[in-house]
C-alpha cells in the first residue's frame, strides 16, 4: 500500500512579543544609566576599602593630576553659569551671554580666570587638546582655586565636596588644596578612590 505524503508545513514564529520587550528593556537602561562624564585628564586614584558612595546630585569635584595641576567640575548647568559671572565680577571680567552659554556646556573647567575669555573662543576640540596644560591657579599668590569653591558654595549651599587625585599627585600639592578648603571653613569633603580587595587570609 503506498505512503501518502505528508504536506509539509512552514513554521511560523509570531516575533512580536520578543520585540517588545527588547524595545522595554532598551528603553529601561537608557533612562536609568548615567553617562560618563568627560574628564580633561585621566588619573590613576589610590586603592582603599571604603565603599561609601558619592550622591549623583550636587556634587563639586576636585581633580588633580599626576602633576598637582587642578580641575573642578560641578554638575548643574546653573551652577556653572551663576559662578562664571560671580568669579568674573571678582576679577573684573566681563562675559558676553554666548561665552556664558559655553562655559555652562562644560563637564570639567581649569583655566586661570584671566585666560577664561580666550580659552571659550576656541573650538572645542582645540580647549580639549589646551585644557590638561593649564589648571586652576593653586598658590599662595593667586589662590583662584579657593575663590571657585567659595563662590560655587555661596551658590549651592547643598554642594558636597569631591576630591579626586592620582596615586603619583605630589603630596605637597593635595595638603596645599586641604588647606584652601580649611581656610574657607570647608572641612568636608571626600576622597575618591578605587576599591581594593583585602584577602580574607589576612
Amino acid at each position: 500500500m503506498p505512503k501518502e505524503k505528508v504536506k509539509r508545513k512552514s513554521t511560523f514564529i509570531d516575533m512580536t512579543a520578543m520585540s517588545d520587550v527588547t524595545v522595554l528593556l532598551l528603553t529601561f537602561f537608557m533612562l536609568t544609566s548615567t553617562f560618563i562624564q568627560k574628564e580633561p585628564v585621566q588619573v590613576s586614584t589610590p586603592g582603599s576599602v571604603s565603599e561609601i558612595k558619592i550622591p549623583d546630585t550636587n556634587i563639586l569635584q576636585i581633580l588633580v593630576d599626576s602633576k598637582g595641576k587642578v580641575f573642578m567640575s560641578l554638575d548643574r548647568q546653573e551652577d556653572r553659569a551663576a559662578v562664571l559671572e560671580k568669579m568674573g565680577e571678582q576679577y573684573g571680567v566681563s562675559f558676553t551671554a554666548a561665552e556664558v552659554g559655553k562655559f555652562k556646556l562644560a563637564n570639567s573647567f581649569g583655566v586661570p580666570i584671566k585666560k577664561m575669555k580666550d580659552f571659550l573662543a576656541l573650538p572645542s576640540d582645540k580647549q580639549d587638546a589646551v585644557l590638561p596644560s593649564l589648571g586652576i591657579p593653586t598658590d599662595s599668590t593667586d589662590n583662584q582655586f579657593k575663590e571657585w569653591v567659595k563662590v560655587a558654595r555661596e551658590q549651592n549651599r547643598d554642594l558636597r565636596i569631591a576630591i579626586k587625585a592620582d596615586q603619583t599627585t605630589p603630596y605637597a600639592q593635595i595638603k596645599n588644596i586641604m588647606k584652601s578648603l580649611q581656610d574657607i571653613r570647608e572641612n568636608r569633603y571626600n576622597l575618591i578612590t578605587s576599591l581594593k580587595v583585602v584577602s580574607e587570609d589576612m
